[in-house]
This record gives structure tokens, sequence and C-alpha cells, in this order.
């Protein structure tokens, strides 16, 4: 795969990484994205701006808005990349269970 990118990458800020959970801080400038991913684990996501997100998966797009705080959970095996599909800064918190 190229090393280059075509938008800026989300920041990623791991909070705790223990032997029960990896809490991660995810920041987005507007069109940063995290690159495709698989989630290995099952996840918690809280909001911390209201998110614009792009989801961009193997059947195609879709964006999603969601609120500040509304938290929502996946299962392991999600495989997407996540892009900040608004046009200002969005965060949330990341809480994967092991």
């Amino acid at each position: 795969m190229s090393q280059f990118r075509a938008r800026p990458p989300a920041v990623p800020t791991v909070l705790l990484d223990d032997a029960v959970v990896r809490v991660t801080r995810w920041d987005f400038e507007p069109g940063a994205d995290t690159g495709h991913h698989v989630h290995g684990l099952g996840y918690v996501v809280v909001p911390m701006t209201d998110c614009d997100f792009l989801i961009e998966e193997e059947t195609g797009e879709r964006r999603v808005h969601t609120k500040t705080g509304a938290v929502y959970r996946r299962e392991a095996g999600v495989a997407h990349n996540v892009v900040n599909g608004g046009d200002k800064p969005m965060s949330f918190i990341e809480i994967e269970y092991k």
C-alpha cells in the first residue's frame, strides 16, 4: 500500500491501556480519517463533540450524525474507515474491552 494519503490522519491518543481495556481519544480535523482498519476487539464510542461521520465500508459509504455524549457500541470484526465528513473538528473516546 502507498505511504501517501489523500486525507490528513486522525490523531489517536492512548489514555489507558491495561489488562481490561484500551481507551483512546481520537481527534479529527475536517476531512481527516483513521485509515481502513478492522476492530479486533469489541468497543464503545463516547462522542466528545457532535460528530459528522462518513463511514466507508466494503458495501459503500454512509453518513451518520452523532450528538455529543450519545454512546454506542460495536462488536469485534467491524471493518471500516472513519472520516470527519463535517466542516468542524470532531473527537470521540473509544473504549476497547479485552
